[in-house]
């Protein structure tokens, strides 16, 4: 399991981002605040509060290849 945030500033992010996660068939999960969605759900992204960096917890232990695809969106 990996752990990092991100941060979504545009709609356009948000479909790149859903695009990149929908390809790994583990699951991906975020967190804003209180609240866990898919990641994978692009309804559920656009429920969290997107001012705010979002953390993403991929179930998998190789997910190398997804942070490298996350690379630009991943930030401290």
């Amino acid at each position: 399991m990996k752990v990092f945030n991100i941060k979504l500033s545009t709609i356009e992010e948000v479909r790149n981002f859903v695009n990149i996660v929908s390809k790994y068939d583990f699951e991906i999960d975020l967190k804003s605040g209180r609240y866990v969605v898919d990641a994978k759900s692009i309804m559920g992204i656009f429920s969290l509060d997107l001012m705010n960096k979002i953390e993403v917890t991929a179930h998998s232990d190789d997910c190398d290849v997804l942070i490298k695809e996350l690379a630009p969106m991943i930030v401290d």
